[in-house]
């Protein structure tokens, strides 16, 4: 991507080398739970189930960045900056005023209002702080169980949960997740994939403006997304963890759903085509 001369994001709040201490995750060995459960998303609900208590210490740990973490801090701001720009000028054709997330980035462990996280949970959205948490590790983690990395695979994943933000100031979360409540686990599922993969669409309508904005896309780019979409799929890494896929159990989209709507997002640019809830199940 092209982001030399580009601002950086001042909604950032960094907290690493804070220390967290007692927070327990029971991830059972499974690759679902983990960086991939909420890699590009997930309910807050979720992380408070997976997450134990919490007791935090005061003072800072040993934490010294390396250089690559904060390269990779500066790019984190400058494609926050990016959505505050795109999704600014979407809420105002809408009459509206965005009101941008914090982009919280941490080592190791962290405190949110949706509960304890550690750098196993992945990167994910909190909706009672209206924050987005990220441990920049998670992307060298992301390159080594994936085997695709890039610029904009790892843009791709906070636009991703600046999308459950949107979804948020939107109201749609918060309906999506009280019908989630009445649900039976099977149909909550499904709610929790038409989640997700508006938030890939959003995440392509972001790609679309802001290189509208900024020719912001390099050759290539669109691809690496696309590639790391392929690779969260439910269906694949369920496959990859124990050799089959149980489609009642998927939360978050197969491989090819995902790769479609981050690409309708892309093609579009399109507001009003990012309507997961009133499509047919079957046909997402």
């Amino acid at each position: 991507m092209r982001l030399d001369g580009r601002r950086e994001s001042g909604n950032v709040r960094d907290v690493r080398g804070s220390r967290t201490k007692g927070v327990g995750i029971g991830l059972g060995g499974l690759v679902l739970v983990g960086i991939v459960t909420l890699l590009l998303g997930g309910n807050p609900l979720d992380i408070l189930r997976l997450v134990g208590s919490t007791e935090f210490s005061a003072g800072q740990s040993e934490y010294v960045p390396t250089e690559e973490e904060e390269a990779l801090a500066r790019f984190s701001k400058q494609i926050l900056a990016g959505t505050e720009d795109v999704w600014t000028e979407q809420f105002a054709a809408m009459g509206r005023t965005y009101e941008p997330p914090t982009l919280v980035l941490y080592s190791g462990s962290v405190q949110s209002a949706c509960g304890g996280a550690t750098s196993q949970t992945g990167p994910f959205y909190c909706s009672a702080d209206r924050s987005v948490y990220i441990d920049l590790s998670f992307f060298t983690s992301m390159k080594k169980q994936f085997g695709t990395a890039g610029d904009f695979a790892y843009a791709y994943v906070i636009a991703h949960e600046v999308g459950h933000h949107v979804q948020n100031l939107l109201g749609s979360l918060s309906e999506a997740h009280s019908q989630m409540s009445r649900m039976d686990e099977r149909e909550s599922n499904r709610m929790s994939v038409r989640l997700e993969l508006q938030a890939d669409f959003y995440a392509g309508l972001w790609a679309h403006h802001d290189n509208r904005m900024f020719n912001s896309l390099e050759e290539g780019d669109i691809e690496e997304g696309l590639a790391i979409a392929s690779r969260i799929g439910d269906d694949y890494l369920q496959k990859q963890a124990r050799g089959y896929a149980v489609p009642d159990s998927f939360n978050h989209g197969t491989s090819a759903q995902r790769v479609r709507w981050l690409k309708k997002g892309y093609q579009t640019g399109s507001l009003s085509s990012g309507d997961t809830f009133s499509v047919p199940f079957s046909q997402l």
